[in-house]
């Protein structure tokens, strides 16, 4: 079988594999089509610190069960299937308070153990989750990413009572706004990002307002229109906006951190109790896949929307290029197998 390998940080190779074989309680799927993000970059770049190589990168992935482990019932073969990423050990105490995606043993496929960059892919069939014909395979790649924002949504509780603001018009904030509008009926979302393409992609996924705060103090434009987000939602992840966010925020508001930055932000103490507010972090998702697969199944959320590009897998050094550098008109990057 073909596979794309991170061998070491920067050398990427598209490689002959022996086929792989489910083990017992697993299934494998031939992959269809799957989504580059910005964690595979980081990994061919060298940043993630999770990360051993060589691997086979990606955690977005689509396809068809066409074989199953011991245990597994054979009937699922032929299943329309979309992959969580997340292993989880099922009976440490983040599982038994259902929060797999930070288990004490977490395994992510495309990080720790190999991904849905190959042609077949395995993994817990506990974890393969079936998509109804109604939605396209180009639609289901989509749905780990989606599930990023499902979760942070879960957190958060929002509302139609709230006034959202998204730090960032990349990948994450997208499926956010999305969620927001078209699942929790937000009734107001700003999105502030430093790219004018990106903040036109933002618009046509449903915000409300945009500000480019590359050259608009975003304080001062909050200000003079007499807002203050109850709920702000960090899909950046750069270190100065934690600190802004909570000057920002409305008393009782209700912040979201959707990745990290291993620099240090300092913070002041006296600004988050004051109003009360409630800072949630998210990583990966747990268990959101039944609940995305339904939201788009119900068309309340619009995957097409972000997809800019598709490319046959042998492309995959131009499309990962394309990613990484072209921000005002890439979104959503699919390779097809």
């Amino acid at each position: 079988m073909k596979s794309i390998t991170i061998q070491q940080p920067g050398t990427l190779v598209i490689e002959e594999r022996p086929q792989i074989k489910p083990q017992p309680g697993e299934v494998r799927i031939r992959v269809t089509s799957a989504g580059i993000c910005g964690s595979d970059i980081h990994i061919y770049r060298g940043h993630n610190p999770f990360a051993k190589y060589p691997r086979v990168i990606g955690h977005e992935f689509f396809g068809q069960i066409d074989a199953t482990g011991e245990g597994v019932d054979a009937s699922r073969i032929g299943e329309r299937v979309v992959g969580d990423p997340v292993v989880s050990c099922g009976h440490c105490y983040p599982c038994s308070v259902g929060r797999p995606n930070v288990c004490t043993q977490l395994q992510v496929i495309g990080v720790h153990r190999d991904g849905g960059f190959s042609e077949y892919v395995t993994l817990p069939a506990k974890n393969a989750y079936v998509v109804p014909d109604s939605i396209p395979d180009n639609e289901a790649t989509m749905v780990e990413p989606f599930t990023i924002a499902a979760n942070i949504c879960n957190q958060m509780n929002p509302g139609p009572l709230d006034t959202a603001l998204i730090y960032g018009a990349g990948p994450m904030g997208l499926t956010t706004i999305q969620v927001l509008r078209g699942v929790y009926g937000v009734k107001e979302i700003l999105v502030a990002d430093r790219i004018d393409e990106r903040l036109a992609m933002a618009q046509a996924n449903g915000a409300h307002r945009i500000i480019n705060n590359a050259n608009r103090e975003l304080k001062a434009e909050l200000e003079a229109s007499g807002i203050r987000p109850t709920l702000i939602i960090d899909a950046a992840c750069h270190p100065s906006i934690l600190p802004e966010a909570i000057s920002l925020a409305s008393p009782a508001a209700r912040i979201g951190i959707m990745g990290f930055s291993s620099d240090p932000c300092v913070l002041n103490q006296q600004s988050i109790t004051s109003k009360e507010l409630t800072i949630y972090s998210s990583r990966l998702n747990s268990k959101r896949f039944p609940q995305v697969i339904s939201w788009m199944a119900e068309q309340k959320i619009r995957p097409e929307k972000l997809i800019t590009h598709q490319f046959a897998y042998t492309q995959v050094t131009e499309a990962m290029e394309i990613f990484e550098k072209d921000q005002q008109r890439c979104c959503k990057v699919l390779l097809k197998f």
